[in-house]
């Protein structure tokens, strides 16, 4: 592993691969598992078991064979890891964003693994802009007055993993609430430090969720439990100078299908708390007293749950009258309105569903995802043309007879992101983030009265000219029709250096995710560079199943229509192939979680298309951690595939494309797995089954070395990571070199 000064990758002894080249053999102990009358026997369900020893010494072993067999591999590694350190600057900082007296925001510094998060105070003269317009923050330079809050690098001194789940500085600017992982499986602790002394608070609260937040008093801090299937089920709050067993408890969610969470309102008078699928919402307000002596009261229910939608709420005041502005997908009258509408709604009126005035109307081109308001005006984020982009429009507009007139601000690329990221009702400028696969990012206030755009910062790439790459939309005829009978094309992004040309003998890297709705928006990544200026088409696949293309783009790919994301992705693949830009003989597929269950069924679809295959804590068993309501988030899982328990019809539909339980005896690709020991989202032991079944039944050639076109199956754990892998910076730039260098050796393309 990198130090902290942030070196290369150092070389490993050649003894290593001589000692291990052999691959692990995972011993067959069959546990039959019958359901619906089909019985399944799984040979390799023993290395479910981490606490055995016997687990551990294979899953080492896996990582000593992985080691030797890509020992050669190593300069190419070392080089990447490098390239990905010269287009990074090391040294870097955020734009500030003011909140109360302060500004906040994060510095990086060359050889730390993790950020440091920082403020500085903020000056009131009066004068507007002035007083919103940011400090400039220097690499390497400190401000005068800046406080250091957090230094995550010294909150992870001595520990293999650090990750922040949440942090949340008091009204008064004087505490600092904040969540703590130390091995990676996302249970935290709840920590709070007074800002005034720097020193750390006793208080401490013990295996929580994601996200902490304080209330208007300073002297609650508000938190998630996670059940024993990892499921956000109770919303807490913790008194300061209490013990934890004395926390109240504001909020239980039984239903072990729904996930609970909670956020403040705009004007931090209510916590929303928010309980819900991918399906169906249900949304709470709880009054937030600024007397600390006041007791808190119950939450009282906003929209139920048997309104049968997906509702995403925003309480404010207008002339005095607290009303509710609310992105939902159903119409009063009980129509799906699945792209989403905007409505407003006095909130004492919010149970009569005639009361709702429709601001935004549902449309068929446009998804309506979410909102942020500051004191005069309303940002709405949309989504057209699977371009992610932002609206905004006066709250008087809003609430006049008329309507709001909504303007948006203009971008010179057709293929952009634009997101909002920070808003606060005291500015009188919201914040957005934009990007593209091949402009660096950029940070973005719009002051709203004008519609002035004002750029803060573009993250400096050095040593990258955006002039020698290109991006282009390309669309792929898919087999699969579409829910409605009608032909179905697929997007694609295509990122190429400006040098290549379709001549059929390009490598290319073929990405996809297609599930839960996530959509996979344009971002410059730099360490594609390393892919890309070695000549590799790198074409993202946005198949079915994924949000770009509207909500029927996501339901035409989940539960029983689930196999059209694998289908898409191959006929992505060919299109290229056919179209190209792609050696027939040259071209890898790589996704991760969910996106590793897409490459893993599309090697049991179509295994000859592809010369190497990357997976990332793939989600490969799905159906066996499915069936299992006491694994973690199993039961959450349903409203995504279906339920395999109750309905026969989706055990037998998940069974035909579950990877783990399709492999078949015929040539595959070169595959690495890589997954975390700590990952509670998509356990370890499904690429090490995986791999195992793999290993003992495909025909490829898995002895011959990748470089002399040998087909390997791999196996590499991260000990000490999540699901996100190992923590810090520079040991994600090491294993995104690891995985760089095993699909640029497969695909001919190391020079």
């Amino acid at each position: 592993m990198t130090d902290t000064t942030g070196s290369a990758p150092s070389d490993r002894s050649d003894d290593t691969f001589d000692a291990a080249a052999t691959p692990p053999q995972a011993a067959v102990e069959t546990e039959e598992r019958a359901v619906h009358g089909d019985t399944f026997a799984d040979d390799y369900a023993w290395l479910r078991h981490k606490d055995q020893a016997r687990v551990l010494e294979h899953l080492h072993a896996e990582n000593a064979y992985t080691d030797a067999v890509t020992a050669d591999q190593e300069p190419l590694r070392r080089a990447i890891f490098e390239e990905i350190k010269a287009h990074t600057v090391e040294t870097d900082q955020s734009v500030p964003a003011r909140r109360g007296a302060w500004w906040y925001f994060v510095r990086t510094i060359e050889g730390e693994q993790y950020p440091e998060h920082c403020r500085v105070p903020a000056k009131s003269t009066g004068e507007t802009s002035q007083d919103w317009t940011p400090p400039q923050v220097h690499p390497g330079q400190r401000l005068p007055g800046e406080q250091v809050i957090l230094d995550c690098n010294a909150e992870a001194a001595g520990h293999g993993f650090f990750a922040l789940g949440g942090m949340h500085v008091s009204e008064d600017g004087t505490r600092l609430a904040y969540a703590v992982d130390l091995t990676g499986d996302e249970r935290f602790e709840l920590r709070v430090r007074d800002l005034r002394t720097s020193d750390d608070l006793p208080d401490r609260v013990e295996n929580i969720a994601h996200g902490v937040r304080f209330d208007r008093t300073g002297t609650r801090v508000f938190y998630t439990l996670w059940d024993q299937t990892w499921r956000p089920y109770r919303v807490m709050a913790h008194v300061l100078g209490t013990d934890q067993s004395e926390d109240t408890l504001l909020f239980e969610e039984s239903d072990p299908g729904m996930w609970t969470g909670f956020e403040a309102s705009a004007d931090r008078e209510q916590l929303l708390i928010v309980v819900g699928n991918s399906e169906v919402s249900e949304t709470w307000a709880l009054e937030l007293p600024d007397d600390p002596a006041v007791a808190l009261e119950e939450p009282r229910l906003l929209v139920p749950r048997s309104a049968g939608m997906l509702a995403d709420c925003e309480p404010l005041d207008i002339d005095g009258v607290r009303h509710v502005l609310i992105v939902h997908d159903r119409t009063a009258d009980g129509r799906p309105a699945p792209n989403g509408m905007l409505s407003l709604v006095p909130q004492q009126r919010i149970e009569d569903r005639s009361a709702w005035r429709t601001v935004v109307p549902h449309r068929e081109d446009v998804k309506v995802d979410g909102l942020l308001l500051n004191a005069t005006h309303v940002a709405l984020e949309v989504r057209r043309e699977t371009t992610p982009r932002v609206q905004f429009a006066s709250l008087d507009a809003l609430v006049s007879a008329s309507g709001p007139d909504w303007f948006e601000p203009a971008f010179d690329e057709e293929l952009y992101a634009c997101h909002l990221t920070w808003a606060s009702l005291e500015a009188p400028l919201m914040r957005v983030a934009y990007t593209s696969w091949i402009t660096p990012g950029r940070v973005l206030d719009v002051v709203t009265q004008t519609g002035q755009v004002l750029l803060r910062r573009e993250v400096e790439v050095p040593g990258y000219d955006r002039d020698d790459y290109v991006v282009e939309r390309m669309w792929a005829p898919a087999s699969a029709p579409g829910s409605d009978g009608q032909p179905v094309r697929v997007p694609l992004s295509v990122i190429r250096r400006r040098d290549v040309q379709p001549d059929g003998s390009n490598p290319c890297v073929v990405y996809g995710y297609g599930s839960y709705e996530m959509s996979m928006d344009p971002v410059l990544g730099v360490a594609r560079l390393s892919l890309l200026d070695r000549g590799v088409v790198y074409a993202v696949a946005h198949v079915r199943g994924g949000g770009e293309l509207g909500r029927g783009w996501y339901e035409d790919g989940k539960k029983l229509a689930k196999t059209n994301s694998f289908t898409d992705f191959v006929d992505a693949t060919r299109f290229l192939v056919d179209a190209g830009w792609a050696d027939p003989a040259r071209v890898a597929c790589h996704g991760g979680s969910a996106g590793g269950l897409l490459v893993g069924a599309v090697l049991n679809l179509a295994p000859e298309l592809y010369r190497a295959c990357l997976a990332v804590v793939p989600f490969v068993d799905a159906l066996t951690s499915i069936l299992d309501p006491e694994l973690p988030l199993s039961a959450l899982e349903w409203e995504e595939w279906g339920n395999p328990i109750e309905s026969r019809d989706v055990y037998e539909y998940m069974k035909a494309y579950t990877p783990y339980e399709n492999v078949r005896a015929a040539d595959y690709p070169a595959i690495a797995a890589v997954t975390s020991l700590h990952d509670t989202r998509v356990l370890y032991v499904e690429p090490a089954k995986w791999v195992a079944q793999l290993r003992r039944t495909v025909t490829s050639d898995q002895t011959t070395p990748l470089a002399e076109g040998g087909a390997p199956v791999l196996l590499r754990t991260e000990m000490e990571g999540g699901h996100g892998g190992a923590s810090g910076r520079y040991r994600g730039w090491e294993d995104t070199a690891w995985e760089y260098a095993f699909l640029l050796t497969a695909l001919g393309a190391t020079g």
